[in-house]
C-alpha cells in the first residue's frame, strides 16, 4: 500500500547471505514509505540504517524498541491518515458542483488533476530526499513538511475556492518534504547489526497501515455529515496530532536525522547551481510546451506540464547515466536490463494509483453502495487496499521464506503487473455485465485485492533491484529513479483521462489492462536475460557493495 508500509521479506536473502559471507551495507539514501499505492515506498527504507550515534534514551521503552520509534509510529500514523484522508475526498470536491461545495471542473480534467497531483508528490520527494539528505537532514525536514501540509489541510478546509489549489499545492510541498525522510529517521535508531531493526519497521508499517485505513472512513463520513470542507478539516486534525507528536518526541529520537549525513561542500555549489538553473529551465519549457498545445494558461496548462516534467525526468536520469563517462560498459549493460523492470514498475503504478482518481469516480458513478444493508461513502473502498495489505502481507512474507530463491525478480515484477492487469479487466467485464446500471460493492473489493496481490509480489523487491544495477557513480540517486516510475505513471494516467474523456469504462479499464497484459507477457519473456545482469550485479563487482541487499 502507501507502495504504504508492507511487510518486508528478507529472509531467502538472510540466508543467502549467510552462505556466501558478511551483509553488505547499504546505499547512504533516503527511502520512501511505500502508498496504499506507496507500498512501494517502505522495503526501500531499511536499506538506510545505521546513523544513529549511539543508544537513545530508555532504548527498550517501546515494546522492546528505543522511544523514538514511538515517536516516529505516531508522527508517520497520523501524517498517512491525513495524506489518505484527503485524498480520499479530492476527486469528489474537484469535479461536485459549485453548488455542493466542489469546484465543480468536468471529471476528465478532475482525474487529471488527482493523476497530476500524485506525479508531483513523487517528484518533489525526490528533491525532499535530497534536500535532507545534504542540506537541513531528515529531522528539519520532516517538521517543516508537516507544518506546510498542515498549512494546506487547513487551506482547504476553508470554505473558499481561491484557497483550494493552494492547498493542494502546499499539501503537495510538503509530503514532498516529509514523506522520504521518516522512515529513513526509523532507520537511524538503530546500529547496523541490531537484530531489532526489521521488527522495528514492522511495527513502524503498522501505523502507515492503520492510518491509511481509517483515513477514508472517517474523512468520508465527515463529508457526508458535514460537506467537503469538514472532511479537510478532519484531516487536518490529523496532521495536527502528527505535529504534536513530532514536536512533543523530538527529544526521544537522540541523533537520528539531526544532521544531513553527505552536507554540501563548496566544490559541489557550483554543480548545484547548474542543476537547479537546469531543472528551472526545464520547467519553463515544459510549461511553454504545455501553453501551446491547450492555447493558454488554465489549470489543463498546469496539469500537462506537470505531466511532461514527470515523464522527461527518468528519461533525463536514464540519458545522464548512460552518457557519463564515470559508467562502465558494464554498468551499461546493467542499465539496459533495468529498463524494463522501469518500465513494468511505471505501468505497474499508473494503474495502481488510479484508486485515487478513476476508480474513485467508478466508486461513485458505477456502484451500488450498499453493503449488507447499509450505505458507505464511495471513499470506503480506499481502506480496502491497507486492509488487505494487514491480511495478506504476512502470507506473503511466508510464502517467500517458503519459495526460497524462487521466482526471481524479474518474474516477481511481471506477476504484479500482471495481477494490476487483470484486475482492470475485470472491472471491464463487470462495467460490461452492469451496462447503465450499477456493479455490486464487491467488484471493487475484488479490484483492490488483486491489485494488493500484486502489489507484494513488485514492491519489495523494486528499490533492491534499482539499487544493484543503477551504475557505481549514481548508486545515491537509486532511490529517486524508483519514485520516478510512480511520478511518471501518474503522469501518463493525466494525459490518458483527458484523450479518452469519452470512453466507456467498460472500453477505458479494458483497454489498460489489455496494455499492461500485453506488456507483463513480455516481462515474463525477457526475464532470464534481466535476471542474468541482476546475478551478475550482485556478485560480480565490488562497486555493488553499496546495495545493502541481494536479490535475484
Amino acid at each position: 500500500m502507501d507502495h504504504d508500509g508492507m511487510d518486508r521479506d528478507d529472509q531467502p536473502e538472510r540466508r543467502r547471505r549467510d552462505r556466501s559471507g558478511p551483509r553488505r551495507s547499504g546505499p547512504e539514501q533516503s527511502p520512501i514509505d511505500p502508498t496504499p499505492g506507496d507500498a512501494h515506498l517502505n522495503d526501500d527504507a531499511v536499506l538506510r540504517v545505521g546513523r544513529s550515534r549511539g543508544p537513545v534514551p530508555r532504548d527498550r521503552a517501546f515494546f522492546g524498541h528505543p522511544l523514538g520509534l514511538m515517536t516516529l509510529f505516531g508522527t508517520e500514523l497520523w501524517e498517512r491518515f491525513s495524506y489518505y484522508g484527503m485524498r480520499a475526498i479530492l476527486l469528489y470536491f474537484l469535479t461536485d458542483t459549485l453548488a455542493n461545495g466542489g469546484l465543480g471542473l468536468e471529471d476528465d480534467l478532475g482525474n487529471a488533476v488527482v493523476a497530476a497531483y500524485g506525479a508531483s508528490v513523487y517528484l518533489l520527494s525526490v528533491i525532499g530526499g535530497w534536500l535532507a539528505d545534504r542540506m537541513i537532514g531528515a529531522r528539519r525536514s520532516v517538521l517543516y513538511g508537516g507544518v506546510v501540509i498542515a498549512a494546506g489541510h487547513v487551506s482547504l478546509a476553508v470554505p473558499s475556492t481561491s484557497t483550494a489549489y493552494l492547498g493542494i499545492v502546499l499539501v503537495a510541498l510538503g509530503t514532498g518534504l516529509l514523506k522520504p525522510n521518516v522512515s529513513s529517521m526509523v532507520g537511524d535508531l538503530y546500529s547496523r547489526d541490531d537484530v531489532r531493526r526489521d521488527s522495528g519497521f514492522s511495527i513502524f508499517y503498522m501505523g502507515i497501515n492503520l492510518g491509511s485505513l481509517l483515513a477514508p472512513i472517517l474523512v468520508g463520513i465527515a463529508r457526508e455529515i458535514g460537506g467537503y470542507h469538514a472532511g479537510f478539516a478532519v484531516a487536518a486534525v490529523g496532521m495536527a496530532i502528527a505535529l504534536v507528536f513530532f514536536v512533543a518526541g523530538r527529544g526521544l529520537l537522540g541523533g537520528a536525522g539531526d544532521e544531513p549525513p553527505n552536507p554540501l561542500t563548496s566544490a559541489d555549489r557550483a554543480g548545484v547551481v547548474r542543476l537547479v538553473v537546469a531543472v528551472a529551465a526545464g520547467c519553463v519549457v515544459a510549461l511553454g510546451v504545455a501553453a501551446l498545445v491547450s492555447g493558454g494558461f488554465t489549470t489543463t496548462t498546469l496539469v500537462d506540464a506537470l505531466s511532461y516534467i514527470a515523464l522527461a525526468a527518468p528519461v533525463a536520469t536514464f540519458w545522464v547515466m548512460f552518457r557519463s563517462p564515470k559508467v562502465t560498459e558494464r554498468e551499461r549493460s546493467r542499465l539496459r536490463a533495468y529498463i524494463p523492470l522501469f518500465v513494468a514498475a511505471m505501468l505497474f503504478w499508473m494503474i495502481f494509483e488510479q484508486a485515487a482518481s478513476t476508480l474513485s469516480a467508478y466508486a461513485r458513478d458505477h456502484t451500488d453502495l450498499e453493503i449488507f444493508g447499509i450505505e458507505v461513502s464511495p471513499a470506503f473502498f480506499q481502506s480496502v487496499n491497507p486492509a488487505s495489505i494487514i491480511i495478506l502481507a504476512p502470507v506473503f512474507a511466508w510464502l517467500w521464506v517458503k519459495l526460497d530463491d524462487r521466482p526471481p525478480t524479474a518474474v516477481k515484477f511481471a506477476i504484479g503487473l500482471t495481477f494490476a492487469a487483470l484486475s482492470f479487466l475485470f472491472l471491464a467485464g463487470a462495467s460490461a455485465v452492469a451496462g447503465d446500471g450499477t456493479s455490486p460493492w464487491w467488484v471493487l473489493v475484488v479490484v483492490y485485492v488483486v491489485q494488493t496481490i500484486g502489489e507484494l509480489c513488485l514492491s519489495p523487491v523494486g528499490l533492491a533491484a534499482t539499487t544493484l544495477l543503477a551504475p557505481r557513480a549514481f548508486k545515491g540517486q537509486a532511490m529517486a529513479l524508483w519514485f520516478l516510475a510512480t511520478s511518471a505513471g501518474n503522469a501518463i494516467t493525466a494525459q490518458l483521462v483527458q484523450v479518452t474523456s469519452d470512453a466507456s469504462p467498460t472500453a477505458y479499464f479494458g483497454g489498460i489492462g489489455a496494455v499492461a497484459l500485453v506488456f507483463a507477457g513480455a516481462m515474463f519473456a525477457i526475464a532470464p536475460w534481466v535476471t542474468r545482469h541482476i546475478r551478475e550485479g550482485s556478485v560480480t563487482d565490488e562497486a555493488d557493495d553499496a546495495a545493502g541487499t541481494v536479490v535475484h
